[in-house]
Formats: structure tokens, C-alpha cells, sequence
């Protein structure tokens, strides 16, 4: 069953400690078999509030798999920049299974 990485990216201090996160976390999610479905598109807010953040969606094959890649070595540099350069919300959700 998939599982998913969503992510609520709030105050950006670090531009460029933004982009270094995001190229080497692009790497290790591709390296670990997950998907970006959601980049920091454009978000309306139809209903309810705080107003939207920047979302970020990745799609991985399962929660496993999630759970190898977050913990892995490679992802763990990029965790080395994060937490100097934004804040976030970081929640791991399990999909529908099939049907």
C-alpha cells in the first residue's frame, strides 16, 4: 500500500539553506523509490482557514519504504540543513489500500 510524506513548509530563513535541502532530499527520495505528486504549487483555500502554506505530497511505494528513506544515511545530510533554514510540518500518512 503507498504511503505518503506531506510536508507544510512555513518560515523560510535560509533561501539557499532552502534549495540545498531541497536538491539533496530530491536525490534521496527518487534513490528510495518515492514520487513528488505535490512541489509547492499554487493553494486556494476554499474552506476553513489558516491560510495555506507551501505543501509538499511525495508518494512512496510503501510506509516502510518511507520510514527506510527518512532514516537512511543519505537523507540524514539533508537533515543536517533543515532545521537552520525553515520550519515545517512533516507528517507520514498511509494510503487507501487497493481495492
Amino acid at each position: 500500500m503507498s504511503a505518503y510524506v506531506i510536508s507544510e513548509v512555513d518560515d523560510v530563513r535560509d533561501p539557499a539553506g532552502f534549495e540545498v535541502y531541497r536538491s539533496l532530499a530530491a536525490k534521496t527520495i527518487a534513490h528510495y523509490g518515492g514520487r513528488y505528486l505535490i512541489r509547492g504549487g499554487a493553494a486556494n483555500l476554499i474552506e476553513g482557514g489558516p491560510p495555506p502554506k507551501t505543501f509538499i505530497v511525495v508518494e512512496f511505494p510503501t510506509m516502510e519504504r518511507l520510514r527506510e528513506w527518512y532514516a537512511s544515511p543519505e537523507y540524514a545530510e539533508a537533515l543536517k540543513v533543515w532545521q537552520a533554514a525553515f520550519d515545517r510540518r512533516l507528517i507520514f500518512v498511509e494510503g487507501v489500500p487497493p481495492a
